[in-house]
C-alpha cells in the first residue's frame, strides 16, 4: 500500500508540474499576442508617418523646381525626393575643385532658394536628418594612373574636395541666416568617386556623371523606441 501511495503522490506531483508548464505557455502566448498587437499598431503609425513625410517631400520638391525654373537656374530636381543634381560644368573647370566665377554666381542664386524653401517647410524639415552634399566624378582615368584602385582614390579625393567647396561657399550665400545653426548641424559632405555613374542607353554619360548632388536624408525610426514609448524605465 505504501508503494501505491508513493506512486499516487508522484503522479499527483507530475500533474502539478504539467499545470505549471501549461500556465507558463499561456503566459508566453499572451505576451506574444500583446507584442504583436503593439508591433502592428506601431507599424501602422509609422506607415502613416512615412506617407505624410513623402507627401511633404513631393510638395517641397515641386515648389523648389518651380522657383529654380523661375530664376532660370539649370539644375535637375527629383520631384519625389527633392534631390538636386548640378553638372560640374556649372561649377568647376575640368579636373579642378576650385569654384569658378560662374560656379560662385550659380550657387549664389541656387542656395538661397534651396535652403529657404527646405527650411521654411516645418513639416518637411522636422523629418530630415541630414542635408548631404555629394561630389561625383566620371570613370575616365587620370594620366599616369595605372590601377583601378589608384583611379578610385584619385577621384575620391577630387569628388570630396568639390563637395566641400560647394558646402563652404553655401554658407557665404544670401540665404536666411536664421537657419544657420540648424544648417550647420545637418550638412554632411561626401565624395563618391566614380561609384555612381549616370548611364544612358547602356553607356556612361561622362558629362552627367561629373556632378554635385544636394540630397535630403530622412530620419529613420527605432521600432523598440516606438513599441516601448511611455514605458517607465527602472533606475
Amino acid at each position: 500500500m505504501a508503494i501505491i501511495r508513493r506512486k499516487r503522490n508522484h503522479d499527483e506531483g507530475g500533474g502539478d508540474n504539467n499545470v505549471f508548464w501549461t500556465t507558463m505557455a499561456d503566459l508566453l502566448l499572451g505576451l506574444a499576442i500583446i507584442f504583436m498587437t503593439l508591433f502592428v499598431l506601431a507599424m501602422t503609425g509609422f506607415t502613416q508617418q512615412s506617407l505624410e513625410q513623402k507627401q511633404n517631400q513631393i510638395k517641397a520638391s515641386k515648389e523648389l523646381a518651380e522657383k529654380l525654373k523661375s530664376a532660370q537656374i539649370d539644375a535637375e530636381v527629383d520631384m519625389v525626393t527633392g534631390d538636386i543634381k548640378i553638372s560640374d560644368l556649372e561649377l568647376f573647370e575640368l579636373s579642378s575643385y576650385t569654384l569658378s566665377d560662374n560656379g560662385k554666381t550659380f550657387l549664389n542664386k541656387l542656395m538661397p532658394i534651396y535652403i529657404n524653401t527646405i527650411f521654411s517647410k516645418e513639416e518637411l524639415i522636422s523629418g530630415v536628418e541630414n542635408i548631404i552634399i555629394q561630389g561625383h566624378t566620371d570613370s575616365q582615368s587620370f594620366s599616369g594612373i595605372k590601377t583601378r584602385e589608384e583611379q578610385f582614390v584619385k577621384n575620391m579625393d577630387l569628388s570630396t574636395k568639390r563637395a566641400n567647396a560647394v558646402a563652404e561657399h553655401m554658407f557665404k550665400t544670401n540665404y536666411d541666416k536664421k537657419y544657420s545653426e540648424d544648417l550647420i548641424k545637418m550638412v554632411v559632405v561626401e565624395g563618391k568617386s566614380f561609384t555612381e555613374p549616370i548611364i544612358t542607353n547602356g553607356q556612361e554619360d561622362y558629362n552627367k556623371s561629373r556632378r554635385v548632388e544636394l540630397r535630403l536624408k530622412v530620419k529613420t525610426f527605432d521600432i523598440a523606441q516606438i513599441l516601448f514609448a511611455g514605458v517607465p524605465k527602472n533606475d
